[in-house]
């Protein structure tokens, strides 16, 4: 008789744990996925979750936008507006006063030679100083132009990898990318040619005039290379003239000139 009471307490208590391991398992289960399997199975052979959980509505929005574009639509149309950017940069930037006249290119007396501004204006000399920024925006304006296959070499080459992501970017994303990807290259093969445009303007003439009359008047011995400066900021200055293009081809529908621009940087409105 005992024998039969402890088999059955045993059997309740194996029944008892094994209750409390389902619980357990089923617990788990609705924490992770929102499933209750308490609840019936529907016919179809699925489990109603007892909640649910909320949706990105925005996740998918690139695609909805872009979604009748091909990337050799996006790249074109992206080259395109690169392209337009340049020409009408570089027209702009290389005629007299294309640098010297617009504040937001305009190439200033470089900061390790200020003092030298300074010193020049305080000892009557100002007008040199000017004449040194005048033959550096000069050199820019002339150097530009020849600069411009370069620029164009680079917008060709750019890939479609990363096209969808620069036309759903910010207004200069395309500069931006384009920039980092060539800059060096740029610097580069672009040097050779403001060098010699400082020397057809006579900018290193007039500016080793300028230093020398500085490091005479203080005992100094300042020295600074022009050419990397110049070179520096004449295409910073050209990159800003392509990224004001972009930003208007993508802000303005009326800047969109051609139907690829209509097409592809239409698609992007929505974004």
């Amino acid at each position: 008789m005992k024998k039969n009471i402890f088999l059955a307490a045993a059997l309740l208590f194996s029944l008892s744990a094994q209750a409390q391991i389902f619980d357990i398992i089923k617990s788990a289960v609705k924490d992770k996925t929102g499933v209750d399997l308490n609840v019936p199975v529907k016919n179809n052979g699925t489990v109603t979750p007892t909640k649910t959980t909320p949706t990105s509505s925005g996740s998918n929005n690139s695609s909805a936008n872009l979604g009748n574009l091909t990337s050799g639509q996006i790249s074109s149309g992206l080259k395109e507006a690169l392209s337009m950017g340049v020409t009408d940069g570089v027209k702009k930037l290389a005629v007299t006063d294309g640098f010297f006249k617009n504040e937001a290119v305009k190439i200033l007396m470089p900061e390790k030679l200020r003092k030298i501004d300074t010193t020049l204006r305080s000892i009557g000399m100002g007008s040199l100083a000017d004449e040194g920024v005048k033959l550096l925006n000069r050199a820019a304006e002339d150097a530009v132009t020849e600069a411009a296959p370069i620029f164009t070499n680079a917008i060709t080459s750019m890939t479609i990898t990363d096209a969808k992501n620069i036309l759903l970017g910010s207004n200069n994303a395309a500069t931006s990318y384009l920039q980092g990807k060539t800059q060096t290259q740029l610097f580069n093969a672009f040097q050779p040619k403001v060098k010699a445009s400082l020397g057809k303007v006579g900018a290193d003439t007039l500016w080793k005039n300028l230093i020398s009359k500085y490091n005479t008047f203080t005992g100094q011995a300042v020295t600074t290379d022009l050419n990397e400066y110049v070179t520096t900021e004449t295409i910073n200055g050209v990159f800003k003239m392509v990224a004001d293009k972009e930003s208007g081809i993508r802000n303005t529908p009326a800047m969109r000139t051609t139907s690829i621009l209509q097409k592809v940087f239409g698609a992007q409105d929505g974004k």
